[in-house]
């Protein structure tokens, strides 16, 4: 099943978008906004993670496309759980052109109603960088996350210690202010 926003469309990761999305894991800008962090990937390794990827785990990874510009970045909702009704979700958009057009936002509102409305998870937790601050203004000014606390000298970038940023939303919050 796809899921589809107002400007997106996320759907499966497929065979063919993994040298995109190898190219985007070995590339020092985009990295440098990512709260994550990992090896230099080769093709092979990109593969074993794609053979990892199962609609039956607990973790859920998108292509998030637009029909003009095709593949634009990938979204997630990892460590979900099922119990206690809680994710993480995170989001990279992998080319400057696409930032600042809606995407994110329309990408972020759409897991955010595919995780209340369709899967009835009760809240989402997400990090992100402290001088990160597009993402910051995104989810807790547009999308009405809020900074929940703060790592400090969580992350290791350009030879300085940054902070990690905790954000989070409920349903009951999205409910509150979203009708989208």
């Amino acid at each position: 099943m796809n899921i589809y926003g107002k400007l997106v469309k996320m759907r499966a990761i497929e065979k063919e978008d993994l040298v995109l999305l190898n190219k985007w894991a070995n590339d020092p800008e985009i990295q440098y906004w990512l709260g994550g962090w990992h090896f230099p990937t080769n093709m092979e390794d990109q593969q074993k993670w794609f053979n990892s990827l199962s609609a039956n785990s607990k973790d859920q990874r998108f292509i998030i496309e637009t029909e003009e510009l095709g593949i634009i970045g990938t979204a997630n909702l990892v460590d979900i759980n099922w119990k206690d009704r809680n994710a993480f979700h995170g989001m990279l958009l992998g080319d400057k052109d696409t930032r600042g057009k809606g995407y994110a936002f329309d990408t972020v509102m759409t897991i955010m109603k595919y995780a209340f409305e369709e899967l009835g998870l009760e809240r989402l937790d997400g990090s992100i960088i402290d001088y990160n601050k597009a993402s910051i203004k995104l989810y807790t000014e547009k999308c009405g996350w809020e900074i929940e606390g703060t790592k400090r000298r969580w992350y290791f970038r350009n030879g300085k210690f940054w902070d990690k940023l905790i954000v989070g939303i409920t349903k009951d919050k999205y409910n509150e202010i979203f009708n989208y």
